[in-house]
């Protein structure tokens, strides 16, 4: 199974939300990093045939997914930002009613939703309303209904907001187990997210890819733009209004600041190893990620 996009570009009147985007997809997880604006959701509508290109297309295995109506849709399970749900529904009656509109048998529907329900944690609470659900929950059941048709492409837009460290992992744990014959695209700005389980990453700025491969082909886009330095705790505060400051920690009597920079930010600073995340604060120096 391969999915491609081939110069894939989406305009709002004089806006271009997505810009020529081209890539090629096969079985395993693809990290969609970017800030909030920078086009991952508007491509994710379009990969999912919810949103017409201006030009280009979405192929699967050749074929155009437009021209595939419900054949393409019947592959997909897709978890969008907001989800739509019924508040005075219980968790396993709206999880029985997604079953229907996608078309689920209600025997396999049955055994399907008791598996999943157990999956995402919400096995105690499956006749309890929605409307009496944390955001957390909420979003676990959205995770639940984009599974429940046992998907080959699963798409997934900010999927872990909302959810706490333990469910994260939990869910990441969960994405990982289920790559080895689908192709999940997981979008998000949370960095640690798309380190834990990505196989390539996409890296989305202003509708365009400024950056693509896997997490070492990227950290070392970001080698030697990363540096400490040691300063007075008094001067934090003129680094961070001045440089991308990445993270800051106290050793004894000095502030060590982590700087994502072109070019050594002092004399004293000293060149460091890059992450993931120092590579988004250099494409994104005004954001913060956890």
């Amino acid at each position: 199974m391969v999915l491609s996009l081939d110069r894939l570009t989406k305009t709002f009147g004089s806006k271009i939300a997505v810009d020529h985007l081209s890539a090629t997809l096969q079985p395993g997880v693809y990290g969609l990093l970017g800030a909030n604006g920078a086009g991952k959701t508007t491509l994710m509508r379009m990969i999912c045939a919810i949103l017409e290109p201006s030009s280009g297309e979405v192929l699967l295995d050749g074929q155009n997914v437009s021209d595939m109506g419900a054949d393409y849709r019947d592959l997909l399970g897709y978890l969008p930002q907001d989800f739509g749900y019924y508040p005075s529904y219980t968790a396993k009656d709206y999880l029985y009613y997604i079953a229907v509109l996608k078309g689920i048998p209600r025997h396999a529907a049955t055994a399907k939703i008791k598996e999943l329900l157990d999956v995402v944690g919400l096995s105690e609470v499956s006749k309890k309303k929605i409307r009496t659900f944390s955001g957390g929950m909420k979003q676990r059941l959205g995770i639940a209904q984009a599974l429940l048709n046992d998907p080959k492409i699963l798409i997934l837009d900010e999927p872990t907001a909302g959810l706490d460290p333990k469910e994260r992992v939990r869910f990441r744990n969960l994405l990982s187990s289920l790559a080895n014959d689908r192709i999940v695209i997981l979008s998000t700005h949370i960095v640690s997210d798309v380190e834990a389980i990505a196989d390539k990453v996409f890296v989305m700025k202003q509708g365009s890819f400024v950056s693509q491969g896997s997490i070492r082909e990227l950290v070392k886009e970001a080698q030697g733009h990363v540096w400490e330095i040691a300063v007075n705790p008094s001067e934090t505060g003129r680094w961070e209004e001045q440089m991308t400051v990445a993270n800051l920690r106290r050793e004894n009597d000095k502030t060590i600041l982590r700087i994502i920079s072109e070019n050594p930010p002092s004399e004293s600073a000293t060149c460091v190893q890059a992450t993931l995340e120092d590579l988004y604060l250099y494409h994104f120096p005004t954001e913060r990620s956890e």
